[in-house]
């Protein structure tokens, strides 16, 4: 069963939202929260397959800002942003936090926001479960820095890319975002060079596996290991 926070300090407005999408996805579970605090404790302990977000709640601004580097930070869950920020300013910000989309209020119908809502809930990664070391075709010791094995053979890689495929790996199903992988690398912490490593990681499979599709590509997030089918 699928599982959203609505964050927003707006009662009536967040009651608005939860009637939509409860009419929209009936059995969904929707968790309102109308304050930072409570929408920060509640995502470092649950995990939410989509988030409804404010920018401003109560004094604070930008709380929403906060909030979205706190869930990047743990699952990298889908946010779609509903503010009375203008859209030709905010849009843009909310994007390069990799905000899934924004909606700005007193624009939009219930239409538009189950539209955009269910879409973004359709396309959002479903977390898998890994799978058994026997059927891992990827072995390999990061910790020791050995060089990986693909179907049993050798993968040339450099020490980072090596860390961002153990990264990836590791949590095969997972979407990682840019932000955590990031941590992996020492120098070059930008996306255009995390891409190009990762562009090295690929070419390095496929040099052995021309057929090799595990790592894909999820646009504004980040990169993700799947079992390639």
């Amino acid at each position: 069963m699928s599982r959203v926070a609505v964050i927003e300090d707006d009662h009536p407005t967040s009651n608005q939202l939860r009637a939509w999408i409860e009419a929209a996805r009936p059995g969904i579970m929707v968790d309102q929260w109308f304050s930072r605090d409570d929408a920060e404790a509640a995502i470092a302990r649950e995990r939410y397959d989509l988030v409804v977000l404010d920018i401003e709640l109560g004094r604070e601004r930008h709380a929403g800002v906060a909030i979205i580097n706190a869930i990047n930070k743990r699952h990298a869950t889908p946010v779609l942003v509903v503010s009375a920020m203008p859209a030709t300013i905010y849009r843009s910000i909310m994007k390069a936090l990799d905000a899934w989309d924004y909606l700005q209020k007193a624009t939009f119908e219930e239409a538009d926001f189950v539209e955009t809502f269910l879409e973004i809930l359709r396309a959002a990664p479903v977390p898998a479960p890994a799978p058994s070391a026997g059927t891992a075709e990827l072995s390999m010791d990061p910790l020791r820095q050995r060089t990986p094995m693909w179907r049993g053979q050798r993968i040339n890689l450099p020490l980072t890319a090596q860390r961002i495929l153990a990264a990836l790996f590791a949590r095969r199903g997972q979407v990682i975002s840019y932000d955590e992988l990031f941590d992996v690398v020492k120098s070059g912490r930008n996306r255009d060079n995390i891409r190009k490593h990762v562009s090295t990681i690929r070419d390095a499979f496929r040099e052995i596996d021309p057929d090799f599709t595990c790592i894909e590509n999820v646009p504004m997030r980040g990169f993700r290991w799947t079992d390639g089918e």
